[in-house]
């Protein structure tokens, strides 16, 4: 992927990423966001560096994926797990290996950092495609259920 560019990513992305959130939602969920309270929340991140942070992807200047970062603290590990979260990569550049190529950019921080400990996310149980794409970058299916309660 050597015309791209993977950086974290600075406030100045905000209303992409935003953007890029309401379609992911409408695409993948078929659920409408209102983009001014998903701007707000995009914010959040970049005033809070310490809750997250954006990877984004770059072709020629122009933003072309992005993936939320979350930290999570782990006291059995004692460090912070990233969860992975919000990835939209724009259609025409799908089926590329963008999300391959920002998954080994976050792995290699986290390899190189004695304060992250690993990787997790989580994936609807029906997106076989998915599944089949995490399990082919080496991670596992492991025993953990989720469950919400969302207001």
């Amino acid at each position: 992927m050597e015309k791209y560019t993977i950086k974290i990513a600075d406030s100045s992305y905000v209303n992409t990423i935003a953007d890029f959130q309401v379609k992911m939602a409408l695409e993948t969920e078929d659920y409408q966001l209102d983009l001014a309270t998903v701007t707000k929340g995009v914010q959040h991140i970049f005033d809070n560096q310490n809750v997250g942070r954006y990877v984004i992807v770059e072709d020629k200047g122009k933003c072309i994926a992005s993936m939320l970062n979350l930290y999570e603290w782990s006291d059995w590990r004692c460090g912070n797990v990233l969860w992975i979260h919000s990835l939209f990569v724009i259609d025409e550049y799908r089926r590329k290996g963008i999300f391959r190529d920002m998954y080994q950019f976050v792995k290699n921080e986290v390899d190189a950092s004695d304060d992250l400990r690993g990787l997790r996310l989580y994936v609807e149980k029906n997106n076989d495609r998915a599944q089949k794409t995490y399990k082919a970058m080496g991670m596992t299916k492991e025993h953990y259920d989720m469950y919400e309660w969302l207001k």
